[in-house]
């Protein structure tokens, strides 16, 4: 009987064990995505750009920076704007060059371009 609880017990610990590995793979591959948002961000449209950019422009582009890559409806969400509306200003920032375009399946997503460097 002692050697059953001895096996349940190792068995377990193992299984919490094979749990915690995988919780810690996923931590680092968070701090690794945060990272790299934090590099686009520095790297992206710098400040002045920013402010000189219309409010409702400005608006949607700094929510682009908090969320990342995402829909003209997630933004929409976020801004209390119409979808339509925000995909209006989406495009328009794509067109000043200062956000990206693509498409994921039927999804159309945008994020800060990491081409444009710091001024």
């Amino acid at each position: 009987m002692d050697s059953e609880l001895l096996e349940q017990i190792v068995t377990n610990l193992k299984e919490i064990n094979s749990k915690l590995d995988k919780l810690i793979v996923q931590v680092e591959n968070r701090d690794e995505q945060i990272s790299e948002k934090e590099r686009i961000m520095a790297e992206s449209l710098d400040v002045i750009t920013l402010l000189s950019l219309p409010d409702h422009l400005r608006t949607t582009a700094t929510t682009l920076f908090e969320i990342g890559p995402a829909t003209a409806d997630e933004i929409s969400k976020i801004t209390n704007k119409e979808r339509a509306v925000e995909s209006n200003y989406l495009n328009q920032l794509v067109r000043m060059n200062h956000v990206r375009k693509y498409r994921e399946g039927r999804k159309v997503y945008f994020r800060i371009n990491d081409s444009l460097k710091k001024k």
